[in-house]
């Protein structure tokens, strides 16, 4: 039995498990399918503050987490498969262990949608960016790529336009999901071009670990042609991972868990934080402060539940 389990290890688990451990809740954190989150994935990280000239994602995420080892939490890793929240104890089941808490904290984030080709997996981080707001800085007079037709692919894009030269929308339809108001911005831009109806083949160049190319096909033509760029934004939406939890904490239409009063579900003790209940914002210090929200939340409600200290960590 334990008082607090915390699944996810990204920006918003382990601030999470930081507070509840320095709380002496002694957390267990289970790293979920992706340990780290999306900033194991990330090269430089310029926007947190604290870090004068930047630090590598993966960096960053082994600091927390050796501070978050440091109060006290423990690590295990694998994937949750399913939970019962039906009740408390909580259970959450995850490779053949069956683990029991009385609060529980999901941080388990959201995955970003790629293209699906071998080289653009390659390029991510060197080139191939799924965060405009993280990463535009890097390209800053190139030559950029946005691959998407809705209001995301045409935000980022836009925003693209402070660093770029030029920004080329590539979708593959002629028509767009965007909303008009965004769409129209986005064409009377002057730094923005439009390519459809063409998909991506290949970004190049992997060998080199740097984007300077693409390779684009037209859907109607099937012409095949050679776009040299420095960066590929790819804004095709984002899945949050909370398969898991459907059906047993209320969710939007996307799958997003829906919180109030700050961390809150639908299920009392159980407390949602990070991208998993944030599709708008998306970023480490966000996911970090509402990581820190669900902490001093289920600290509280254990409080308010008298759940003994002695508790926590018992097996």
């Amino acid at each position: 039995m334990h008082k607090v389990i915390i699944i996810g290890s990204g920006c918003a688990g382990l601030t999470a498990a930081i507070y509840t451990a320095r709380a002496d809740l002694k957390p267990l954190v289970l790293d979920g399918y992706e340990p780290g989150g999306q900033l194991a994935l990330t090269t430089l990280v310029e926007n947190f503050p604290g870090f004068t000239d930047g630090i590598l994602g993966p960096e960053f995420i082994e600091h927390v987490r050796k501070q978050a080892q440091r109060f006290g939490t423990e690590f295990r890793s694998g994937a949750v498969t399913s939970v019962d929240l039906s009740e408390r104890p909580f259970k959450v089941v995850a490779g053949k262990e069956t683990y029991e808490s009385e609060a529980l904290i999901i941080a388990s984030g959201a995955s970003a949608r790629m293209l699906g080709i071998e080289s653009e997996r390659h390029l991510l981080g060197y080139g191939v960016s799924t965060c405009a707001t993280c990463d535009g800085y890097f390209f800053r007079d190139r030559e950029i790529m946005v691959v998407g037709g809705g209001d995301t692919a045409m935000e980022e894009a836009t925003f693209l336009t402070k660093f770029a030269k030029r920004v080329t929308i590539v979708h593959r339809r002629n028509e767009f999901r965007a909303t008009k108001i965004m769409l129209e911005r986005a064409k009377a831009n002057e730094k923005i071009r439009f390519m459809t109806p063409y998909v991506i083949e290949e970004v190049n160049n992997v060998s080199n670990k740097a984007v300077d190319s693409v390779i684009l096909r037209n859907l109607d033509t099937k012409e095949v042609s050679k776009i040299e760029v420095e960066g590929v934004f790819v804004a095709i939406g984002h899945d949050p991972n909370s398969k898991v939890f459907r059906g047993q904490v209320k969710m939007d239409d996307a799958g997003y868990i829906i919180t109030h009063d700050g961390p809150k579900t639908s299920v009392e003790g159980v407390f949602a934080a990070g991208d998993v209940q944030d599709h708008h914002y998306r970023q480490a210090i966000t996911a970090a402060g509402s990581g820190c929200m669900a902490a001093m939340d289920a600290e509280k409600f254990l409080a308010e539940n008298k759940i003994p200290v002695s508790v926590a960590g018992q097996k």
